[in-house]
């Protein structure tokens, strides 16, 4: 089933990231399509995009991480680009975050 997904893990604290707000663009349309916030396991309670959503093109999710850590000293928004080019395909965007560093990959 297509889907796209995401789940934030604060690696400062060792735990799943609750309560992050997240804003999911496509960049090809200029548009904002979802905001959303992080659950207490990190995740979306829901796809952010489901199957019949699902689209190819390029994408931006933008994570409030300095919100988040209650601190904008180094890190307060983290953008994440990303391209669709199967729309069938499952897409898991996960972010691995502290205050000063992040990491991300395209999970399963």
């Amino acid at each position: 089933m297509s889907t796209l997904t995401t789940h934030v893990l604060d690696t400062m604290r060792g735990r799943p990231a609750a309560g992050v707000k997240i804003e999911l663009w496509s960049i090809d349309r200029k548009t904002l399509l979802k905001t959303i916030e992080t659950n207490a396991d990190g995740r979306t309670d829901s796809p952010l995009l489901a199957a019949d959503a699902m689209a190819t093109g390029t994408y931006e999710l933008v994570f409030y991480v300095g919100d988040y850590f209650g601190e904008k000293k180094f890190l307060d928004r983290v953008p994440v680009r990303f391209t669709i080019s199967d729309a069938a395909a499952k897409y898991h965007v996960p972010l691995l975050v502290s205050p000063w560093s992040y990491s991300t990959y395209r999970g399963s």
